[in-house]
C-alpha cells in the first residue's frame, strides 16, 4: 500500500512540474525561459504570442546593430566607397574587423560586417559616414525607433557597447526586427552566416567572416524540453546576437515555416540557454498557433445605401488584406460584424472609408478592416446646386423649406387682402346706390 501511495505521489509531482512549463492550456510559462526578458511575436502581424518582462529596460548589446543596419540600408548606397576615419580604429573595443585609418571599403562590405561579423568598428564607420558623428547618428536611431513603434528605448551608439544610457526592451527590439525583416536587402544579409571582404587599398588578404547566429548553422547539441536537438533551427532566417558582460547573452531570432514568420527576443540569458530559450519560444509559436486570412483586399462586403447621391447605392469592399494569428483549433470560431457609419451621404470618393469589418473571437475584436467605396458618387439635383453654397445641404434644405413656407404664407395673405378689397368695393357701390 505504501508503495502504491509513493508511486501516486510521484506521478502527481511529475504532472505538476509539467504544468509549470506549459500549463493546462498548453501555454509557455515565463518560468520556463531562463532569460530575464523575452517576447515572441508573429513577424507579419506583430501580435504578441508570449511575453516576459517585455517592457523592462535592459542592455541590448549587439542586437543594437539591427537598427544600425536598417538605417544604413535605407540611407546609404551599397556601391559607394567609404574611407575609414583616423580615430575609429583606435576607439573601438570588442568585436572588430581590424579597420585601419585611410582604408577604403565598399559600403556594402561595412553593412555585412556589422550584421554578420558584428564588427563594432564597421558600425561606427557607417554611423560617421551617414551622419557625420556618432551622436548625430544616435539621434537618427532614436527617431527611427520611435517611428517603428519602440516605446522605451534610448540609443547612444551604433554598436551596443555598454553605456548606462543605452537601453531598450524586448518589445522594442521585436518591433525593430519586424520592421527590418520587411526589407529585402536586410533579410538577404541576416540569413547568411558567412561573408568575405576582398583585399583593400591597405589589406592584402581577404577577410573571412563568421556569424555567431548558431541557429543558422550549428550542429552542436542542446536539450530542449527533454529532447536532444541541434542548435540549428529548421526555418531560421536571422537575425542578430549580442553579448557584453553587463548585457549577458542576447538574441533576436526569426524563423519562417509555411509562409509564417515568427520573431523572438531573449535578453540576459546565460550560455547555451540563449539557444534553448529561443527554441522553446519558436517551437511554442509554430506548435500552437496558426495564421488565418480573415479577408482579402477588394473582397465584396455589401451594397450600401447612399443619401443625396446620383446613385442610390455604393459598393463597399475591404481595403486591405487581413490576417491574424490564433491558437490552433480556433480558426473556425471567428465571426464577422459589419459596422457602417450612421449615415452615408454623397459626395463619396473612390476609396473613401465607409465603415469597418470587425472580426470577433470569444466576444473580443481581434482584427478590423476598413470598408471602402469602389466608385465616386456625386450629389444629385437640388443637393448639387445647394452644395455650391457654404452651408451643409441639410441646412440649405431647412432654409429652403422656411422660404417656401414664407412665400406660400405671403401668397395667402395677399390673396386674402385682395379678396377683402374686392368685397369692400362691392359693398361701397351698393351703399352709394341707395341714395
Amino acid at each position: 500500500m505504501k508503495k502504491f501511495v509513493s508511486i501516486f505521489i510521484l506521478i502527481l509531482i511529475v504532472l505538476n512540474s509539467f504544468t509549470i512549463v506549459y500549463g493546462e492550456d498548453n501555454s509557455l510559462n515565463p518560468s520556463a525561459i531562463i532569460g530575464e526578458a523575452a517576447i515572441l511575436i508573429d513577424g507579419n502581424t506583430g501580435e504578441i504570442l508570449f511575453e516576459k518582462n517585455i517592457h523592462k529596460q535592459m542592455f541590448p548589446a549587439s542586437t543594437t546593430k539591427m537598427l544600425t543596419g536598417i538605417l544604413a540600408i535605407e540611407k546609404g548606397n551599397f556601391d559607394e566607397i567609404v574611407t575609414v576615419d583616423a580615430e575609429t580604429p583606435y576607439e573601438i573595443d570588442g568585436a572588430h574587423i581590424a579597420l585601419e585609418p585611410g582604408e577604403k571599403l565598399k559600403f556594402k562590405d561595412l553593412v555585412n560586417a556589422t550584421l554578420i561579423e558584428s564588427a563594432n568598428d564597421a558600425a561606427v564607420v557607417l554611423a560617421k559616414h551617414i551622419s557625420g558623428s556618432v551622436p548625430e547618428f544616435a539621434g537618427l536611431m532614436n527617431k527611427k525607433a520611435q517611428e517603428i513603434g519602440a516605446k522605451n528605448s534610448n540609443f547612444v551608439n551604433p554598436n551596443g557597447l555598454p553605456n548606462d544610457e543605452h537601453l531598450t526592451t524586448a518589445y522594442d527590439l521585436a518591433m525593430i526586427a519586424k520592421y527590418a525583416m520587411e526589407n529585402e536587402q536586410f533579410r538577404d544579409i541576416v540569413k547568411n552566416y558567412q561573408y568575405t571582404i576582398e583585399p583593400t587599398n591597405i589589406k592584402d588578404e581577404k577577410r573571412f567572416m563568421q556569424s555567431s547566429n548558431k541557429l543558422l548553422y550549428s550542429k552542436n547539441n542542446i536539450e530542449v524540453n527533454g529532447k536532444v536537438v541541434d542548435i540549428k533551427y529548421d526555418g531560421a532566417i536571422g537575425v542578430k546576437t549580442g553579448y557584453t558582460t553587463v548585457a549577458q547573452q542576447c538574441y533576436v531570432a526569426a524563423a519562417e515555416r509555411d509562409g509564417r514568420m515568427l520573431i523572438s527576443v531573449v535578453l540576459k540569458s546565460v550560455s547555451n540557454n540563449i539557444w534553448i530559450d529561443t527554441h522553446k519560444l519558436l517551437n511554442y509559436g509554430f506548435d500552437n498557433y496558426n495564421s488565418v486570412n480573415l479577408g482579402f483586399k477588394n473582397e465584396f462586403i455589401k451594397n450600401i445605401e447612399v443619401d443625396n447621391g446620383d446613385s442610390d447605392f455604393v459598393t463597399g469592399i475591404i481595403g486591405e488584406n487581413v490576417s491574424v494569428t490564433v491558437p490552433k483549433g480556433f480558426e473556425n470560431a471567428i465571426e464577422k460584424n459589419i459596422v457602417l457609419k450612421d449615415k452615408i451621404e454623397a459626395p463619396i470618393s473612390k476609396g473613401q472609408v465607409l465603415g469597418q469589418v470587425e472580426y470577433i473571437s470569444d466576444s473580443e475584436v481581434i482584427a478590423t478592416a476598413n470598408i471602402v467605396s469602389t466608385s465616386d458618387i456625386s450629389l444629385t439635383g437640388m443637393y448639387k446646386a445647394m452644395s455650391k453654397t457654404s452651408l451643409h445641404p441639410e441646412f440649405n434644405l431647412w432654409w429652403l423649406s422656411i422660404i417656401l413656407l414664407f412665400i406660400i404664407w405671403r401668397f395667402i395673405v395677399i390673396k386674402r387682402r385682395a379678396k377683402r378689397k374686392r368685397r369692400f368695393s362691392r359693398n361701397n357701390l351698393t351703399y352709394k346706390g341707395k341714395y
